[in-house]
């Protein structure tokens, strides 16, 4: 006799469709991600409550004399509770709007007139956003620095990247033109990255524009770059800017820079940031 066949064992087996979360529930990824980066931003809240922060100086060498130093940027390190860097990238974008970033560039500036306070040769350039100027705490900081060293004002350059001129550039402008008045020079950093509005570059009066890393690497055999890199080179000019490619990492494309008049260099090619100020370990490596 045919037995029946039990519907329960003959039935395909359909797979079960992962879990969909619902609207405006986050997949638990990103849930963890979410957490770990508020946990980050916390930890360079504290950290800066404590003062857990130094700079790391990086040389930037004039073009024809590479043997040179133009000047240095210095770059903020955040430090944890056991002395270790707190990578940028972990925090940065979070913080960029708020508070915390404020107090990051309060901290960088400070740092930085401190070093330009005690080594009177040293040219330093620090990292800023437009969103410091309106912020009481940078600008009573900025105005402590200046009021404290007379020849500080023409050793100090201001770094602000090309998004972030354009979100207010009207509050820039007029910022500038008051400190480039009391000897501070400007830097446009990354410039070529942000799509910046060539109509306002005659109106910002920058001193000198950093040409985007993402040019510069490789540029010796890279003919679409080497182009682009040259009109960049050339707006420059155009408005009177003091030129500096970033991320110069090879002697193939330093001198492709040099060839084509770019003025200074920087990049892992000349140096990594240091902690260690560069300019005492010259001094320790002079003969007596």
């Amino acid at each position: 006799m045919n037995r029946q066949s039990d519907p329960a064992r003959t039935a395909p087996v359909l797979s079960t469709p992962a879990a969909v979360p619902e609207a405006g529930l986050e997949s638990p990824l990103d849930a963890a991600t979410d957490m770990r980066r508020r946990e980050t931003v916390a930890m360079v809240r504290q950290a800066l409550d404590d003062r857990r922060a130094l700079l790391a100086y990086q040389p930037v060498v004039q073009a024809r004399m590479a043997n040179r130093v133009a000047y240095y940027e210095g770059f903020i390190r955040i430090l944890d509770d056991s002395g270790r860097v707190l990578p940028a990238r972990d925090f940065m974008d979070a913080v960029e709007t708020t508070e915390t970033g404020r107090r990051i560039d309060c901290m960088a500036l400070e740092l930085s007139l401190i070093a330009l306070a005690r080594e009177p040769g040293l040219r330093l350039a620090v990292n800023m956003s437009a969103r410091s100027i309106g912020y009481p705490a940078w600008l009573t900081t900025l105005e402590r620095g200046l009021r404290a060293d007379a020849t500080i004002a023409e050793r100090l350059i201001l770094e602000i990247t090309e998004g972030s001129a354009m979100v207010m550039p009207d509050l820039v402008t007029v910022f500038m033109a008051d400190m480039q008045a009391r000897g501070i020079c400007f830097a446009l950093d990354d410039f070529g990255a942000g799509y910046t509005a060539f109509r306002y570059l005659k109106d910002f009066y920058f001193d000198i524009v950093k040409i985007d890393g993402q040019f510069i690497r490789g540029i010796a055999n890279d003919p679409d770059n080497q182009v682009l890199t040259q009109a960049l080179v050339s707006i420059a000019r155009q408005f009177d800017m003091f030129t500096v490619a970033e991320s110069v990492e090879t002697a193939e494309d330093a001198r492709f820079l040099v060839d084509i008049g770019v003025d200074c260099l920087q990049g892992y090619f000349y140096g990594v940031p240091s902690t260690e100020a560069p300019w005492l370990q010259s001094k320790l490596s002079r003969p007596a």
